[in-house]
Formats: structure tokens, sequence, C-alpha cells
């Protein structure tokens, strides 16, 4: 049915949103659309910016016009080397899969959705969640050495002696 993947894309949003506990708006909402004229789509936020970012991706379908091919979709991001890594989190097809819920897969930013297969167009849908007055190095090493000495008090877990008896 012409009219299926977007009426599941606006339940799973609104499914999604209420499993998180998001009401009208705490978080600015993601939309992008891949296709084959606009194969990726960068999410990024100031560099200046210390607050902790989250986007969270909530759900990938094709919506109208989409032909019955494979569309693949992946997430480009940087590892621990700084080196750009490329992760498909999606493999949509019309005929079979024509949505994915991602159930808020978290990722941090920058970030980018590349088409990868297919020409789509595909949805994506998610929430940009902002944390403010996030902790520096040294408060959260401080809270490490506390809790290291707690550890430190607890006397270890030693197995009980079983006594033998005679026959």
């Amino acid at each position: 049915p012409r009219g299926f993947p977007g009426t599941w894309l606006s339940f799973l949003v609104l499914l999604s949103r209420m499993r998180t506990g998001h009401r009208a708006g705490p978080c600015p909402e993601l939309r992008c659309e891949l296709t084959s004229s606009t194969k990726s789509y960068t999410f990024q936020v100031d560099k200046d910016d210390d607050s902790d970012h989250v986007l969270a991706l909530s759900v990938v379908c094709l919506t109208d016009g989409a032909k019955d091919e494979c569309n693949v979709v992946e997430v480009v991001g940087r590892n621990h080397k700084n080196q750009e890594i490329a992760v498909p989190v999606a493999n949509l097809k019309l005929s079979c899969q024509p949505l994915l819920s991602l159930d808020n897969f978290k990722l941090q930013p920058p970030v980018t959705f590349r088409l990868a297969a297919g020409s789509g167009p595909v949805h994506l849908t998610g929430w940009h969640q902002i944390c403010k007055g996030s902790r520096d190095d040294a408060s959260f090493e401080e809270e490490n050495d506390d809790d290291d000495m707690s550890e430190e008090e607890i006397a270890p877990i030693v197995p009980a002696k079983k006594e033998r008896r005679k026959q």
C-alpha cells in the first residue's frame, strides 16, 4: 500500500516518544531524508559548545516513491584513533522490510548518515538531546577515588568450609 510506510513512521515516532518519556518537545527532533541526489546528511554541533550532546536514532524507513530495491543506510563516525568508520545500521526493501525501529540508538555527534546502496528515499527520525552542565574530568576522577576506597573497606567473600560426614 502506498501510505503504509508513512503511517507506520508516525506510529513508531509516537511510540518512541512515549517509551523514552519525551513529551511535547523536551529534545529537538531530528528528521532527514536520504535520496539518490542527497546521499548523506551530517549532524554536528558547534565546537565551542561544551555541553554533552547525544543523538538518538529512532526510526529508519522508506517513503513514497521508493523502488523495491535494497537500501543500505550507514552511520559514519570516528573511532578512538580518529579514523573514519562506517557501520551499516539498516537494510530496507519495500517488499519485505520497509522500516526499522532502532529503539533510540544513541550516537555521539558529529555523525554522518549515508545511503550506501539504493536510491531511497529513506527517512530517518530521532532526537537530539543536550545535557547542560556536563562533568569535568577532575570531578569525575574524584568520584572514582571515593568508589575505590569504599571497595577496599568491604571484606572479601570467602567460600564456606563443608564438613565431611563420617559413614
